[in-house]
């Protein structure tokens, strides 16, 4: 206001607009956007693709490819990839494969002193996985998971009164209605977020509010994490669920069963001395159980799914703390 008017089009040193008619419309700015002669477009998708796989970004500062980001760490590398992506028709299944099937995503993870942030790729990235994925990944491991595409946000397990504080009183999020049945279990990605009071499980894994923009997220590390994992009603209900799945389907002995839980959470059989701490910790545990009915019940009646029934409840009670156990290893909640 007060200044000198600037002309339309695009930044300089790029390509310029291109209106179809006398104005440009938002449709000649998405032609813009993803046009042959403009490189940004699929640089920046393709180095947050990256960053979500590796934990960092060819470009470190992802919100930033300009005078002030950082530049690429491989510039050459992150031009071919977004070469690639835009010659596939922006086919994001095909490049995610691709990267994670190249040499460096497949290295061995262990941390190299020489390059602690691997902006050489020596290594094979090693990252905690995101709130919504270790969700997923219980939910999945468990059998629990509803794999129904699209619809509504559902409301899943949350401890009470949480929007009751913040909500208007003609608000209607005002009061918190937990979902029931097969919505309790959808993928996190449908989980519905009221930016003022978002979901417990996914904050405190550091998932953004979505009240602004986020580009990179932080990834913090404290005990309350921990005893959200062992303790929370989703996470404690897949356990027992996939104490189920292990007892119906893994084999006929304990050995067999544990190396069935450890190939579903892990991808690989345990080491001799891990299928010797677990197998002693699961005799503690039956003999706990056996002692106390009342807790078993309880372990076994966790959430709103139904157990199966077809094994006593002390048995499926040492199982389901079996479960717990592997899925709060550190090898299931990092990337590695």
């Amino acid at each position: 206001r007060g200044g000198e008017r600037g002309p339309r089009g695009g930044p300089a040193g790029s390509p310029p607009l291109k209106p179809a008619g006398p104005r440009a419309t938002r449709l000649d700015l998405a032609n813009w956007l993803v046009a042959p002669e403009n490189p940004l477009t699929a640089r920046v998708a393709v180095n947050r693709i990256w960053q979500q796989l590796f934990g960092t970004g060819l470009v470190r500062t992802a919100a930033d490819f300009g005078t002030q980001g950082e530049l690429p760490s491989h510039p050459e590398l992150l031009d071919w990839l977004a070469h690639e992506y835009r010659s596939t028709g922006w086919d994001t299944k095909t490049l995610v494969k691709r990267i994670v099937m190249s040499a460096a995503f497949r290295r061995d993870s262990k941390h190299d002193a020489k390059d602690p942030d691997n902006r050489l790729l020596a290594r094979g990235p090693r990252i905690r996985l995101d709130a919504e994925q270790l969700r997923d990944n219980a939910l999945y491991a468990s059998g629990l998971m509803n794999h129904t595409v699209g619809g509504r946000g559902v409301n899943p397990y949350q401890p009470p009164n949480i929007w009751e504080p913040v909500g208007y009183g003609d608000s209607n999020t005002r009061y918190y209605l937990q979902d029931h049945g097969a919505a309790l279990y959808r993928r996190s990605l449908y989980t519905f977020i009221k930016r003022t009071a978002p979901h417990p499980f996914l904050s405190n894994f550091d998932a953004p509010n979505r009240e602004q923009v986020c580009a990179v997220r932080d990834r913090t590390n404290t005990p309350l994490q921990a005893l959200q994992l062992m303790n929370d009603v989703q996470h404690f209900e897949a356990a027992r669920a996939m104490a189920e799945r292990a007892l119906a389907e893994g084999g006929r002995t304990d050995v067999d069963r544990v190396e069935w839980l450890w190939r579903t959470v892990q991808s690989r059989t345990p080491d001799a001395e891990e299928l010797k701490l677990v197998i002693a910790s699961l005799a503690k545990q039956r003999d706990i159980f056996k002692k106390d009915a009342a807790a078993a019940k309880k372990v076994v009646h966790s959430g709103e799914s139904t157990p199966k029934g077809a094994v006593p409840d002390d048995e499926v009670a040492a199982w389901t703390m079996i479960a717990n156990l592997l899925l709060n290893l550190d090898e299931t909640i990092n990337r590695n």
